[in-house]
């Protein structure tokens, strides 16, 4: 079969219309937090290597500090944070809870946590310390984290409760 040049093709399907208005791309909620907010280093073991300061990984240490109060007042199992504890540091968190450290109040009254104060002495340390009011008594719990195992994942690696 030969085609003809002079011979118009045949026509085509006329262009759906999908809408009237143009195209935008429509902008997300992360779009407008990532021009909101500055962006924070992905490796904070540079942001730190200039010396002590406040612990750069985001609230690690308050998230914590919460969880390990949650477990020295009996909230909370002490299982839930074997994972995130060394095993000398388990044998400490145990001890606390045996103890009765920040136990004690008869109402049934909640803890309440104050401001987690951290340093990073090295990159690859956390040192924190929060002061917990809970019946009438003021106690002090103090922690250290650092990276562990082949994955790095954040442990602690010390405890102590007065």
């Amino acid at each position: 079969m030969t085609t003809c040049p002079n011979r118009a093709a045949p026509p085509l399907a006329p262009p759906a219309v999908l809408s009237a208005r143009p195209y935008r791309p429509r902008a997300t909620a992360r779009d407008h937090r990532a021009v909101a907010e500055p962006r924070r280093p992905r490796h904070p073991r540079t942001a730190c290597a200039a010396g002590p300061g406040p612990d750069p990984r985001g609230g690690l240490s308050t998230r914590f500090a919460h969880r390990l109060v949650e477990v020295l007042t009996g909230s909370r199992p002490s299982g839930q944070l074997l994972r995130h504890t060394t095993l000398d540091c388990y044998g400490q968190l145990s001890a606390l809870v045996r103890a009765g450290t920040l136990r004690g109040t008869r109402g049934g009254e909640r803890p309440r946590l104050g401001p987690v104060h951290d340093r990073s002495p090295a990159p690859d340390a956390v040192e924190a310390c929060v002061r917990v009011d809970l019946g009438g008594r003021h106690h002090m719990v103090a922690f250290r984290l650092e990276p562990r195992g082949p994955s790095g994942q954040w442990q602690c690696t010390a405890v102590e409760a007065r």
